[in-house]
């Protein structure tokens, strides 16, 4: 079969974007898997964190299915997210929409470039819970914020909730991020183990300067990422629980990708988050697909202008984390 799609990426958070409202594709649930698998292979000519199926929807302005690169089907994706937003909103004229995912119909905007000449957008992160049981986490708890588990350390504490993909998350020290530790952690839950059946991302979040934090993220189904955009949500969400940021104030969040914005909204002790950042093009390609033998070839490959000016965003964002010592 003959496939076009756009590589792009949120914060380095990469994607394969494959358009399925102006093309007459029509793939099952298993070769969906078998694509991701195939396709995001890092060993392979395109290589990815994921493909995000851009579909229509019965109600909304287009509907995001999101697959990992070892063929499971995520829930939600901030960073992915953002490049739908804009491939929906530019095929469609409109500077707003709303997004179908698996648990929710997320809002997304175009915003001010977060540096100049970055297309930028905002999109919508709920619902949010603390329930131990949406993520799920077998403990005898009803919700775990900034409380040890000691299956997993006798130092660190950590917060758990779903946004709705399932976040557990330690502010830290410097030298914890540079332990080891988080791996450790990370490969413990997402193997089988009886805390989190299902597994979990995992994120080490430092508290910067006043209103800035750097999150690194070791993502289900794919390992430690550039970025993640749920988790930099949801980091931002402790940390204004632990006081450290406050809501409606605009954290700047910093990973191994660059940098975001978020905005932590609360009303009657229910919660939401605005993520905003770059939405990046980086190459668009046409390639020829045999399932069956498990193979592709690229036949064509045009790339865009776009990434020469989001690596200066990273080189400034870089050189901030190197003054922090991180």
């Amino acid at each position: 079969m003959q496939i076009d799609l756009i590589k792009g990426h949120g914060s380095g958070n990469d994607f394969l974007l494959i358009d399925e409202i102006t093309n007459s594709y029509s793939f099952s649930e298993s070769e969906r898997s078998q694509l991701a698998t195939l396709l995001c292979d890092r060993d392979s000519e395109l290589g990815a964190d994921g493909i995000l199926f851009i579909m229509k929807s019965n109600h909304a302005d287009g509907r995001m299915r999101v697959f990992n690169t070892d063929g499971s089907e995520a829930s939600m994706c901030g960073n992915g997210l953002r490049l739908v937003a804009r491939y929906v909103c530019e095929m469609q004229g409109l500077n707003e929409a709303v997004i179908e995912t698996m648990k929710a119909d997320l809002k997304v905007s175009k915003q001010t470039d977060i540096y100049p000449s970055v297309p930028t957008y905002q999109v919508e992160i709920s619902p949010v819970s603390f329930r131990l049981g949406d993520l799920p986490l077998n403990l005898n708890e009803p919700n775990l914020i900034n409380e040890k588990i000691r299956e997993l350390s006798e130092e660190l504490t950590f917060s758990a909730l779903a946004v709705p993909n399932p976040h557990l998350i330690s502010v830290v020290e410097t030298d914890q991020l540079k332990s080891g530790v988080q791996k450790e952690i990370s490969e413990q839950v997402n193997n089988p183990n009886t805390l989190f059946p299902d597994g979990v991302n995992v994120s080490f979040v430092k508290s910067l300067d006043e209103g800035s934090i750097y999150v690194n993220t070791f993502e289900r189904g794919v390992g430690f990422t550039n970025a993640c955009g749920t988790a930099m949500s949801a980091s931002s969400l402790v940390t204004c629980l632990q006081g450290l940021n406050h809501v409606e104030e605009i954290i700047n969040v910093y990973n191994n990708g660059g940098k975001v914005q978020c905005v932590v909204h609360e009303n009657n002790e229910n919660y939401s988050i605005d993520l905003i950042g770059n939405a990046t093009y980086l190459y668009h390609a046409k390639i020829e697909v045999e399932l069956a033998r498990k193979t592709f070839q690229v036949s064509s490959k045009e790339e865009f202008a776009e990434q020469q000016t989001y690596e200066r965003l990273q080189a400034e964002a870089q050189a901030y984390l190197k003054k922090t010592g991180l």
